[in-house]
């Protein structure tokens, strides 16, 4: 395979950026973001190394669930902007290298929506299909809802027709019958005319919802084929298009939705590898970590995975066990308002690391180097907080901190007029800002450009085969990647404690006339000869990439 061939494939090894339009940057003074806004940012992503943009629901809303909840699947909403506006934020972003996909939220709609008002005001309405319905009392499905704070039931009483609708989130938002071949063409046709405006694609929110068969009396049949066919028509309308799935399940059934032949999703976030982050960080011990990644199951070359240290919904900590889940809250959330549904967080990484800038590093080093494709929220690159004050996911999205203004740059507004509160202490503005840390070539912004840059420079990231490092420190994971003749051997230290670990390099590791050793992180280079034992040297919660460079390759470094 040459390099030239993974821009076939585009996502594989990509920088994504999941940012809200409302929270971004707004250009009107109002205390909204808006794409106007989000515009006059592109160059800032553009320099820091971003390839592709997600963007999250900016659709129009009655914004009872922060815009997951969906009136009209082929608008923007008026507070962020037009269509006018939205088309010239893709193009421009196209025009600095960066591709735009959008959240595809279709597992459900506002109880708003007029599709809901016509099935909810009688029995034969033609949209009553539209959604799932039961005329018989539901059972106690307590156990089943996903926000246990705000709902006790999946199944709500309509007054007016005396049934009851599924919703498996809130009851505002009434579950889609995608059985309903017409609903699965409005849902097609709505993913076309995003296409026709720009996007490259769609994060598909809460997959094995949207897929979800319950309460559906006739034969619905493979919901998997569905998601082969949404795939087909994404392929014919866009041949380089992709579909990024949220599927929090464990692994043995999360890799169902990459398809046999590779043919449903083309990315799914890791969630397992996440929280297993987050205990082995809470440990100072790599071995839950690594456990982990060497029972992640292989996918196909054309599949991939997608890695995170923080999303823009709670960090979920479901997977873990009772005990495991404990340690990581007594670590990193001991108080209950730090906590959220009792399996999660609702706080970004520095606050939870006491914002120790060695340790801060050394989680985004991990998450640059794991095989995948790495995905950031807005404001990690800087070292953002949250604002526990805000009520659940919300605390973690807050306006994105450019100076250290009053309104953070974000608005003209004042404070109290603005979308959503700042974040207060020592990760508010006046500490945490682009301003500041473009100055500063020692901040977090900046490494954080040098690890985009050395990631899209190894493509034995996105690409190569990962394999596992056995050390005798149980505080070190290392692993390696190889691809094309080349071979990186990473390092992390999750202790506060200096480590060293020696790694003996296997038959082939070296050519036979001796190579190239370079650090990428810390731009030194060594001969090395065939035979030699790697002997690597790692501060408190130190990390190093070193690369094995064949002579005459081609390569600079």
């Amino acid at each position: 395979m040459r390099v030239t061939d993974t821009s076939d494939l585009w996502w594989k090894n990509a920088v994504i950026y999941c940012l809200d339009i409302e929270t971004f940057c707004d250009s009107d003074g109002d205390g909204v973001g808006d794409f106007a806004g989000a515009a006059q940012r592109l160059d800032y992503l553009a320099e820091l190394g971003i390839t592709c943009i997600w963007l999250m629901p900016f659709y129009p809303s009655p914004q009872r669930d922060d815009g997951y909840d969906i009136v009209d699947f082929y608008g923007v909403d008026g507070r962020l902007g037009s269509l006018g506006d939205l088309v010239e934020f893709i193009r421009t972003a196209k025009d600095r290298g960066m591709r735009v996909i959008a959240d595809l939220v279709v597992n459900h709609t506002s109880d708003q929506h007029p599709w809901f008002t016509q099935a909810r005001s009688s029995k034969d309405n033609p949209y009553r299909d539209f959604y799932v319905w039961r005329s018989d009392p539901p059972p106690d499905t307590s156990s089943e809802v996903v926000f246990p704070d705000k709902e006790n039931s999946i199944w709500s009483k309509d007054r007016k027709t005396g049934e009851w609708y599924l919703h498996r989130f809130y009851s505002h938002q009434p579950d889609l019958n995608v059985s309903n071949p017409i609903v699965r063409d409005e849902i097609a046709k709505a993913m076309g005319f995003w296409l026709e405006l720009g996007l490259s694609g769609f994060r598909v929110d809460a997959v094995p919802f949207f897929l979800e068969t319950k309460g559906i009396d006739h034969q619905a049949g493979d919901p998997h084929d569905y998601l082969r066919n949404l795939r087909r028509f994404l392929s014919r309308r866009t041949g380089d298009a992709v579909l990024l799935g949220e599927v929090n399940l464990p692994y043995e059934q999360q890799v169902e939705f990459f398809g046999d032949a590779a043919d449903e999703l083309n990315m799914q976030f890791d969630f397992v590898t996440m929280q297993q982050m987050y205990l082995s960080l809470a440990r100072g011990d790599a071995r839950a970590l690594a456990r982990t990644l060497a029972d992640r199951p292989s996918i196909d070359p054309d599949s991939q995975w997608a890695t995170f240290v923080r999303n823009h919904d709670e960090l979920t900590l479901d997977k873990l066990l009772d005990s495991e889940r404990q340690e990581v809250f007594d670590a990193f959330g001991p108080e209950k308002n730090m906590q959220v549904y009792g399996r999660g967080l609702k706080r970004r990484l520095p606050p939870m690391l006491g914002g120790d800038p060695q340790r801060i590093r050394m989680v985004y080093s991990l998450l640059f180097s794991l095989p995948g494709t790495p995905v950031l929220f807005y404001g990690e690159e800087i070292g953002m907080g949250e604002n526990l004050a805000a009520e659940g996911r919300l605390a973690v999205r807050t306006p994105m901190q450019w100076t250290d203004e009053d309104s953070a740059g974000f608005s003209s507004a004042p404070p109290d007029k603005l979308v959503a509160p700042l974040v207060e202490g020592d990760f508010g503005p006046g500490q945490v800002n682009v301003v500041a840390a473009r100055r500063d070539p020692s901040s977090l912004l900046s490494f954080m450009g040098i690890l985009i840059r050395r990631y899209r420079e190894c493509p034995e990231l996105g690409w190569g085969t990962f394999s596992l490092i056995d050390t005798p420190n149980p505080a070190v994971l290392a692993h390696r990647c190889d691809w094309e003749e080349n071979s990186l051997f990473i390092f992390h230290n999750f202790a506060a404690e200096p480590a060293e670990v020696s790694v003996k390099l296997n038959d082939g590791d070296v050519p036979s006339g001796g190579g190239i050793l370079t650090d990428l992180l810390e731009d030194t280079r060594a001969e090395i000869q065939p035979g030699e034992t790697l002997t690597v040297e790692l501060p408190a919660y130190g990390y190093r990439w070193l690369r094995i460079q064949v002579p005459g390759a081609g390569r600079l470094w």
